[in-house]
This record gives C-alpha cells, structure tokens and sequence, in this order.
C-alpha cells in the first residue's frame, strides 16, 4: 500500500498488536483479508441451499441442471484515522523509558477500535437488517428481569427457529448479568433450586450448545464535544444469536458477517511546525476497513431482553 505518509514500522507494530481485549468486535465480524479497497462478495439466496431439485437420473437420460442465483455484490472499505498533534517539548522531555509517540499510537489505536466497536454494535443490533421472522422485542413479562420469566425458552425457540442454529450468542454486559443470574439458567445449569448463584458464560453456551458468547463491555461518551460526559453502554440491552463458519473469505463461506481488511493497520508520525512554538511531531494511527452483514437470515436478534 503506497502512501506519502511516513508510516513507521515500529509505531505500526505497535498498532497491530495493540488488543483491547474488553472489545468484541473482531469476534462478532472477524477480519478478512481483501486484496483491494474495492472488493466484491456474495450474497446468497437462502432458499437456494433448501430447494430439492429432481436428482433421479436414468441410465441414458440428461442429468438435472441447477442453478444458484447468488448476486454479486461490490463494496469498499473505509479509512479511519485519528491524529495526535505532540509539541516537540514534551518529546525532548520525556521520562526515561517513556516514549510519547509510541504511546500516543496505543491511545490512537485503543479509539478507533472503539470507534469499530460501536460502528459494528450499531449495525448487528439495527433491527431493520432483519426478516419479521428473525426479531423480537421482548414483551414486558418476558424480559430477564422480569418475575416468571423464562430465557431458557424464550432463547430455545429463537435458536430453534433459525434456519441454520446460531453458534455465537452477542449480548450487552447488563443483559448478559440479568441472564446469567436468572433463577432457571442456575436451576438449569448447577442443578439447584436456582433461588441463587451467577452461571458462567461457558455454562450458559454448553446449555445452549453455542460455540462462544461475546459480552460487549465497552462504554461510549454520548454527550457533544464539550459538554458534560454522558457515558452510554456500546451493546446496550440488546441479544443476538449468529451462525458462523471458521473459515471464510468474500467469495467462500456461508456465515452472518464479516469485516473486510484492506492492508495492515499502521501508525506513524511527520513533522509538523505548525505545532506550538518550537513545532513538533503530527502521530497518526488508522485502518481500512468495512463491516458487512452477508446473511441477515443466519441471525436472530432480540431487542430490550432487560
């Protein structure tokens, strides 16, 4: 990837291998590699992969044809860059051991992979990315928080009613809480009365049978630039069961979403005068990247479960 920019091979490792791990975005929609910004992928007609065509051959007839009416679809991914302006004082003064620059990028680095926490939040969590069929708002008696409810069934007949049953459970920190603290998930997991205990996220996808439950943990100021900090929760109150395969690519696999990837992420820093009075050094850490959900129907979203 050809760039003006003076990318540095160092602040940009540091960049890669920086991992926020309270954030789940990368599980929710992993990154695939694209050779391109441009990129194509397919998008699959469900009814193809269930319509039984005549297979009955005769011992000099013509072999039935099918068909698969996958469209091709075209998309590209998107810059996201922060810059941190560094006065030249405070890199010549610096501690020993204490690089602002290369922490600079981890701080860089850490908001645009919040920034791709909420973008993808708001994307797996819109409802209107799903069939009738495939949503719910949890009424008020059913909700996790609600006396007598009852999750283990509420979340048995939506995995039940998925075409291809969901392997990821995806669910906001408080709803995640209030499920794993119910009555009939620790009636259901432990084996007791369920009147107390917390059931763990390995119990809860073993009673479900789901591969890995991600609990988004992270926070996001909401207020304008200025005000008062508003800090809301990027997962909010919100549950989604998701079918996803190990291995796939733009044009392979059939799996609810993913993230193209265009390059590395990098970081670097150039001079800049304009900077204070002795000038200084311009840090920039970024990626290109784009979230896609390739098969709404391999997902189930339920919305206010608390």
């Amino acid at each position: 990837m050809r760039t003006p920019f003076p990318f540095d091979p160092v602040m940009t490792a540091i960049a890669i291998a920086y991992q926020n791990k309270r954030l789940i975005a990368d599980r929710v929609l992993p990154r695939v590699p694209v050779a391109k910004s441009e990129f194509k992928y397919l998008l699959h007609n469900l009814a193809d992969g269930f319509t039984v065509p005549k297979t009955k051959t005769g011992r000099r007839g013509k072999v039935n044809e099918v068909t698969f009416s996958a469209s091709e679809e075209t998309a590209s991914t998107e810059d996201f860059a922060l810059d941190d302006p560094i006065p030249m004082d405070d890199i010549d003064q610096a501690p020993e051991n204490y690089d602002p620059l290369e922490v600079s990028t981890e701080y860089l680095t850490n908001l645009i992979l919040l920034d791709r926490e909420v973008r993808t939040a708001n994307l797996v969590f819109d409802a209107s990315n799903y069939a009738t069929s495939n949503k719910e708002t949890l009424a008020a008696g059913d909700k996790f928080t609600a006396d007598g409810s009852d999750p283990v069934e509420i979340i048995t007949n939506a995995l039940d009613s998925m075409v291809m049953r969901g392997t990821k459970m995806t669910i906001g920190r408080k709803a995640f809480s209030a499920l794993s603290r119910h009555p009939l998930i620790n009636k259901a997991v432990h084996g007791n009365s369920g009147d107390a205990g917390i059931a763990s996220r390995q119990q809860i996808a073993d009673l479900f049978e789901l591969e890995e439950i991600n609990v988004g943990e992270a926070f996001v100021n909401a207020a304008k630039k200025g005000q008062a900090a508003n800090l809301q929760r990027a997962w909010g109150n919100n549950l989604l069961l998701s079918y996803h395969e190990d291995i796939v690519d733009t044009r392979r696999g059939t799996t609810f979403g993913f993230t193209a990837q265009y390059g590395d992420r990098m970081a670097g820093a150039d001079e800049d005068k304009s900077i204070g009075y002795k000038g200084g050094m311009r840090n920039r850490s970024g990626e290109s990247v784009k979230e896609i959900i390739t098969a709404p129907d391999l997902g189930y979203l339920m919305t206010a479960v608390i």
